[in-house]
């Protein structure tokens, strides 16, 4: 149950959303533009990075529902999502998508703990500025609705089957609908 009232009928952010909806246009413009990119990072490598912050944050609506849209962009991977969150080092991942997801981490713990030995790093491996760019704001946008939707007390009601579902219409549809 969460902190104020809610439509409780509405998901995780949405319900956060219909309540106020005059910042909804923003956040969800923020999200469409961000996340539905293949430019540098692909939507894929998009979703994973908000999934693995969301996992540090113990946000379970975040990491739960970006983990099954992560999910949809990485089918032939079936057990990818659950490598990264357990340990991304041990996954089947470019090396450069490792030094981006350390840069990630360290977004998590604080802007200030991302080093220029781990932005050089994920240089060498190939990630470009805008890369490094988008995974920093990527990281720091999902802390936000982390701490928007946990500060609230929203607790998800969904099953694996209607994460798996919203997931799936989020991969395929964006944002906003």
């Amino acid at each position: 149950m969460a902190y104020i009232s809610l439509d409780e009928a509405l998901p995780g952010m949405r319900g956060l959303l219909s309540y106020r909806p005059v910042i909804a246009p923003p956040l969800m413009s923020l999200m469409q533009v961000l996340m539905r990119s293949n430019e540098g990072l692909s939507m894929g490598e998009r979703e994973v990075i908000a999934t693995y912050v969301s996992s540090l944050n113990d946000c379970y609506n975040c990491h739960s529902v970006h983990g099954e849209v992560a999910q949809c962009f990485y089918e032939s991977q079936p057990d990818l999502i659950s490598q990264i969150k357990a340990d991304f080092r041990f996954a089947e991942i470019s090396d450069k998508f490792k030094a981006l997801l350390d840069i990630a981490g360290s977004v998590q713990k604080g802007g200030k703990y991302v080093t220029e030995a781990q932005v050089s790093k994920a240089k060498e491996e190939g990630a470009t500025d805008l890369e490094i760019h988008d995974t920093v704001l990527i990281a720091a946008l999902f802390c936000f609705y982390n701490r928007y939707i946990d500060g609230l007390g929203i607790v998800s009601k969904d099953t694996p089957e209607s994460l798996k579902q919203r997931g799936k219409m989020m991969a395929e549809q964006g944002y906003g609908h």
